[in-house]
């Protein structure tokens, strides 16, 4: 495997990682986790559409939301495409499940992911938007 390859190769598996840790945040209800993924300057939209700028009213929205949620914790997160706009930029397309007795719903976020310089992968511009059947 060349270098170029293998760079690409652990970059699709730390967006994976950062994916999973998305998924465990929601699944713990823990808004620090979560926060702890989020570029400085993030855009996030969520699901209903409320549009966050800045980490400072991420958070504030997130830890008002998350630990408050009324679904059980059982959610998951795949990512379902990545394409790398720029090496240090990608869009992850993730296939979002909230699980409950009798229930499911599905989300297909988009998050705009970014490298830093130390390596890191962080959520950058992402949009959560709710899959509604028919």
């Amino acid at each position: 495997m060349n270098t170029e390859s293998t760079a690409y190769a652990a970059d699709i598996e730390a967006i994976e990682q950062i994916v999973a840790t998305v998924e465990r945040s929601q699944q713990r209800k823990d808004p620090d986790e979560f926060l702890s993924l989020f570029h400085p300057e993030a855009v996030w939209t969520t699901g209903g559409g409320k549009v966050l700028i800045g980490l400072d009213a991420i958070s504030e929205f997130t830890h008002k939301v998350l630990p408050a949620a009324d679904w059980d914790g059982k959610v998951t997160y795949e990512v379902v495409h990545v394409l790398f706009i720029r090496p240090d930029v990608a869009a992850v397309k993730v296939r979002q499940l909230y699980l409950s007795p009798g229930d499911e719903s599905e989300g297909a976020p988009l998050y705009v992911m970014s490298k830093q310089d130390d390596g890191r992968w962080l959520l950058t511009a992402c949009q959560n938007t709710e899959v509604v059947a028919g």
